[in-house]
């Protein structure tokens, strides 16, 4: 087997995560605690949020941002296909059901041109997903879903960074999302947070993340008098532990040097792409600031090879790659969920779809060897 010498990703870690997480460690207090605090407060003043409510993983924080909104069994939410299975996933932790809609092929994002058609009487929220670091049109979203009388949920778990109208992802009202999986921007291993502005919906995130407890564990422990555990409400064990925290605290360190390193990464991609026949480059809207949590072409059929014969032979060549996004229509759990022919979009995008090695560690001459391979394979041209 050819090992493998450009991954697809690599977090950028270090001294500074190694001496807060050792301090951590030191301090006897494990769980969620100041570190984890620290950084919630760094991420919201980052985004523009009111309130940040760091979580064990984006899945458990898209769960609670629906229980947030009252999402329960019987009700629909609106969600795209064409996304990690976890986003429709937390809808039906909830007991809803999981509406899919089609993207569109420029952006890979939610469609929003479509919404309306799927929204029905039971409809309680849409999740748009900020793909791959795209930002959706959350003015057209919006404006949808005012009409309609619902919600808006930004599956954000990719865009910490990215911005719309001038604004970071995270700070337009809605109740976001956002994940710190090691292949996302900044990481805390494992790890996600809620953004809201809401006061009340932030203090019961909070709650329902510590199993519905009244008073979180580290403000008993600080308390001059002696409390008691109370559970008004049932919860979750939802909570980031305090290494995470100290992880995260030292990562918004380093995010502006990550994004600019991978913006300036992913544009040097687009530049010498963008003439190859059958390979189809990411867009950047007008208003839109990605911050290219990934780096993502199309193959079409113009080059005469399929996407998994690219894959293929850049895997032959030591480098690794991945097929694009989910189609979570497609699995098991879902098929019946859905109508294939009005997903067509997803439907190719998935067949399409390749996502190439970008992180801040990527050197011009990986990058170069990259690009080399990737045009000789659509080009058929050695």
């Amino acid at each position: 087997m050819i090992a493998v010498r450009i991954p697809i990703s690599k977090p950028l870690v270090g001294g500074l995560e190694k001496h807060r997480v050792e301090n951590v460690l030191d301090s006897g207090w494990l769980t969620q605690g100041e570190e984890t605090f620290e950084f919630e407060r760094l991420v919201a003043s980052y985004c523009g949020a009111n309130h940040a409510i760091a979580m064990n993983s984006a899945t458990t924080a898209l769960h609670v941002a629906l229980l947030l909104l009252g999402t329960g069994d019987g009700d629909e939410v609106i969600v795209p296909s064409y996304s990690h299975i976890a986003t429709a996933n937390a809808v039906t932790y909830t007991g809803a059901k999981p509406v899919f809609v089609d993207i569109r092929r420029s952006t890979y994002n939610i469609d929003e041109r479509r919404i309306s058609a799927a929204i029905g009487e039971r409809t309680r929220a849409i999740v748009v997903v900020h793909q791959v670091g795209l930002p959706v049109d959350l003015s057209a979203v919006g404006a949808i879903a005012k009409r309609h009388g619902v919600q808006v949920v930004e599956d954000a778990a990719c865009a910490l960074g990215s911005a719309y109208g001038g604004q970071r992802i995270g700070g337009h009202g809605n109740i976001a999302v956002l994940s710190f999986h090691p292949r996302k921007v900044i990481t805390t291993g494992e790890g996600g947070m809620i953004l809201t502005d809401d006061p009340k919906l932030a203090e019961m995130a909070r709650s329902l993340a510590s199993h519905g407890e009244a008073l979180l564990d580290v403000h008993r422990h600080h308390a001059m008098r002696p409390t008691t555990e109370e559970f008004p409400r049932i919860g979750f064990n939802y909570r980031m532990t305090n290494i995470q925290g100290a992880i995260g605290v030292g990562q918004m360190s380093r995010l502006q040097e990550i994004l600019d390193s991978r913006r300036a990464l992913a544009h040097r991609y687009t530049r010498s792409l963008q003439e190859v026949p059958g390979v189809e480059v990411p867009i950047e809207p007008d208003g839109y600031e990605p911050n290219y949590q990934s780096y993502m072409v199309r193959i079409t059929p113009e080059t005469g090879t399929t996407r998994d014969q690219v894959m293929l032979g850049l895997r032959e060549s030591g480098i690794a790659t991945r097929p694009g996004i989910t189609a979570i229509h497609r699995q098991l759990s879902y098929r019946a969920h859905a109508d294939r022919s009005t997903l067509k979009e997803t439907e190719q995008a998935v067949d399409e779809a390749l996502i190439l090695p970008l992180y801040p560690q990527l050197t011009e001459e990986e990058q170069d060897e990259v690009i080399e391979t990737l045009t000789s394979l659509a080009t058929g041209r050695p």
